[in-house]
């Protein structure tokens, strides 16, 4: 009578998964691999560009000013994959609001607030957009005294991406309580692992990284995997196939399930 009721709330579990949401889980998959695909363009066309400054706001400015249009470009690469994050972190609460709505809730605020903030406060951990405008002025300043103030702002902008800040400490949580809750059911286990591994890597990453250096690499690769294995699965469950698989799955489980019942109520008698 165990076996049937195990198997019994293991289909109530699955079936508590809200498929109705199917069109926001393909969207989420989606944008996570064009996060992915984004943050890997702005890598690539970093290590093309000549090396920029690692400080000074006037040297900073300077170098802006002869590669323009290549820094605007990269700037874009580094903050739209933000957005794709956030439809990310929408669709997962809510393939996981049955395990417990609470968690799910908090999950997909603080997600979306990590990433909304890097939006409102663009700074992209090799720069800024505001820095262009500064570049632009300048060039266009008459005097040493003007030079200075808009070199002194840039120093501003630089200090952002090196110091650790509320935006980029939210991140890794909304990943670890997602993936939490991810043990629960529905993803599989390896992704709330690699997800748990993540969240508690990234967390102390952003709190560290002035210290860390290029050990914060680690984050930065494991980062966009979570997103790529958590992007696949969140597809599949929109389009229904992890759905389908799990409910095979069940069904298979519940005829075993009967069988072993008829053949302990026979051996009873």
């Amino acid at each position: 009578m165990n076996v049937e009721h195990a198997g019994r709330s293991s289909a109530e579990h699955e079936a508590a998964i809200d498929l109705s949401w199917g069109g926001l889980y393909r969207a989420g998959g989606v944008s996570a691999f064009l996060f992915v695909a984004l943050i890997i363009v702005a890598i690539v066309l970093e290590f093309t560009m000549p090396p920029a400054p690692v400080s000074g706001g006037e040297a900073t400015l300077q170098y802006i000013a002869a590669h323009r249009l290549i820094y605007m470009l990269e700037q874009f690469l580094w903050l739209t994959p933000g957005v794709f994050a956030m439809i990310v972190f929408l669709a997962l609460p809510v393939a996981l609001k049955h395990l417990n709505k609470s968690f799910a809730a908090i999950a997909a605020l603080v997600g979306i607030v990590s990433w909304a903030l890097t939006l409102a406060w663009p700074a992209t951990g090799g720069g800024a957009p505001a820095l262009v405008y500064l570049s632009d002025q300048y060039a266009s300043a008459t005097t040493a005294v003007q030079r200075a103030a808009f070199a002194a702002a840039a120093e501003g902008f630089l200090a952002q991406n090196v110091v650790p800040t509320a935006m980029g400490i939210l991140e890794p949580i909304g990943i670890l309580i997602v993936s939490l809750l991810m043990l629960k059911g529905v993803f599989s286990k390896s992704a709330a692992y690699l997800g748990i591994v993540t969240g508690v890597l990234g967390i102390f990453s952003e709190s560290l990284r002035p210290i860390l250096g290029i050990g914060y690499i680690v984050y930065g690769v494991l980062l966009p995997v979570w997103f790529l294995v958590i992007g696949w699965q969140l597809y599949r469950l929109g389009t229904g196939n992890a759905h389908t698989g799990t409910g095979e799955k069940l069904e298979a489980r519940g005829r075993h399930n009967g069988r072993h019942t008829g053949m302990t109520r026979g051996a009873s008698r």
